[in-house]
This record gives structure tokens, sequence and C-alpha cells, in this order.
């Protein structure tokens, strides 16, 4: 065999010998038996998953890149999963998602989306009665993202003492939305969480970090207040986590938001939320954008028009993101 011709006589120089021609193994392990768990914390590249009984620390797999594991996750698991201390599992693969509980994000460029829970059994839309004063627009867009979801929905009013809430629940009349005043009624809203895995969504100070110490009492969340100058709230939930309730489920606590993007839903998830107006748009000329620009909608002939222009102002949002 003739010598290679490295271009060099020199005994000193040393040629890396040449990358192998056989074709890589197309065999992947198999985890299909391996241990399943649900992800209820992340922080920083670590995951807590509650799996048999016992929170595990896990690390994700390369092979899955980078994202790809969020909160509500169903995940399998290889390695140490009994939960020791200073032991990491590896999570090697996701299961189908059930339900993926999303907004978009209306200050990004495009459509970006945020998932905000995974494999959910309830959005749970808390509002306070007061300080800072209730949105209906917000309970609104945050049905449509329920909607799209595939999630049941359950509003939740707190800070009842400092206002009566039946007014504001009195607007969500003849939707599908069952309701609890959480100061008077801390029972009823454990009864609808039990054996869920539940996510509660909401603007900064509505008071959803105190609930969570209510019903789960080691929580230990920490409380903030609200502005008195703008009436906002400060974000005291830096990240989601998942915790477990005494009577069995978990409630997830989530960051305040300050607007719920709808980009990723469509004009019939925003109908079939308001009472009565998806049967009426469905009379509709094709391609209707329902808006009041257009001259023969269906919807201008609904005899509650306010309960429209509720649903049209979300529309308009959502025309505008597909257009701009």
């Amino acid at each position: 065999m003739s010598r290679r011709d490295i271009g060099t006589d020199d005994p000193r120089v040393r040629v890396r010998p040449g990358r192998s021609t056989k074709p890589r193994s197309k065999q992947r392990p198999d985890y299909s038996s391996a241990p399943v768990g649900r992800v209820v914390a992340i922080d920083r590249g670590r995951y807590k998953v509650f799996a048999s009984g016992v929170l595990v620390s896990c690390v994700k797999a390369r092979e899955l890149g980078r994202g790809g594991v969020v909160m509500g996750d169903l995940v399998r698991l290889s390695g140490d999963v009994a939960g020791k201390e200073g032991t990491l599992a590896r999570i090697v693969a996701i299961e189908p998602r059930q339900h993926v509980l999303r907004r978009s994000l209306e200050d990004a460029e495009g459509k970006a989306e945020k998932i905000i829970a995974a494999n959910t059994d309830l959005m749970v839309i808390v509002t306070a009665t007061a300080d800072p004063e209730p949105r209906v627009g917000m309970v609104e867009r945050c049905l449509v993202a329920a909607r799209e979801a595939r999630v049941p929905a359950l509003l939740c009013m707190t800070k009842t003492d400092l206002a009566d809430p039946q007014a504001f629940i009195d607007r969500f009349r003849g939707f599908d939305l069952d309701w609890v005043a959480a100061a008077g009624e801390l029972e009823d809203l454990r009864a609808y969480l039990e054996n869920r895995f539940s996510v509660l969504v909401g603007h900064s100070g509505v008071g959803k970090s105190t609930l969570i110490n209510q019903l789960v009492p080691d929580a230990d969340r920490q409380v903030g207040h609200v502005n008195a100058q703008t009436g906002k709230g400060r974000h005291t939930s830096t990240s989601s986590v998942a915790l477990e309730l005494p009577g069995g489920g978990w409630v997830v606590d989530t960051p305040g938001v300050r607007s719920f993007g709808l980009g990723h839903a469509t004009a019939d998830h925003v109908l079939e939320v308001f009472p009565g107006l998806s049967e009426v748009a469905a009379t509709c000329l094709p391609l209707c954008t329902h808006l009041e620009s257009e001259p023969s909608c269906a919807l201008s002939t609904v005899a509650d028009q306010e309960l429209v222009s509720r649903a049209r102002a979300i529309l308009e949002g959502l025309s505008s993101s597909t257009t701009g």
C-alpha cells in the first residue's frame, strides 16, 4: 500500500486519521417502558417531575433540543428516579399533549406564542372584585384561549370584602362559565380543583399567590400589593410552579400578565365563547370577518348589540394581528 502524501517529509508532523465512512446506526434507545411523570416546576434548565409519588430532579436529554419541555408535560425518565437528594434523572421523551393552553405575545414580532401549561384539566381565571378593578375583556380573552385549547374555565372572584362581585359576574350570564367567590366559598373552590391539574391565570395583583397560600397551607408564595397610582400589581410570581393540593390534584401559580394575546386563536373560537353568536354567524356569507365594517354580517341583527361589540373588539385584534 502506497504511503499517504502529507506534503512534507518532516517526521515530527502527525496527521489525524480520516473520518470513518461507516454510516451511523439508526437504532435509537427504546423508552416506551420508561417511567412516566408530570413536570411540575422548571428553573434554569432543571426540572421537577412528579413520578410514582415522589419529586424527581431532572435534566433534559440533549436529543430533545432547546426548549420543548413545558409545565404539565408528561415525560419519560431514565436514570435515578427515586428522588434522592443530590441525584438527577434524565427526561428522555415527551408524551403527546392532550391540551396546550397558550397565549400570544403581543409585543413580540411575528406570531410568537408562550405555552402556559400542557395537559391541563381546568383554567381558573382569577379576578379581583376591586383593587385592581376587574376587566371584562381580560376574562373574555382567557375564555377564548381556553376554548382554543378545549379546556373548561372557572371564574374565581377575589377580594370580595372590598366590593360585591355580582354586578361583574352578571356580565357573563349565559356564558359556559362557572364561578366562585374565593373569600367566602373556598371549600367550593377546593371541590372544583380536587384531583385536577389546574392553572391560575390573571392580572398582577389580583390575589393568585394569596389564593394559593390559602389552598396549600405550606406553599409560602410571596404576595404583593397594588400600586395606588397605576392601579396595577407587581409580579410576585416570576415563574410557574405547580403545587400539590392536600386533598389531591395540582394547581399551577403563573406570573401575572399585563395582556393576553390571542394571535393563535380563530374567529370561530371567539364566537363560540359568546352565547348565541356562533349560530348566528353560521348564516353569514363565506369569508365574512364579522366586523362592524361588514355590511351584510348577520351579527348586526342580534338584539344584544353590547354583546356583539365585546366579541367584535376581540375579532378586531385577531384581524390586525393577521394583517400586521
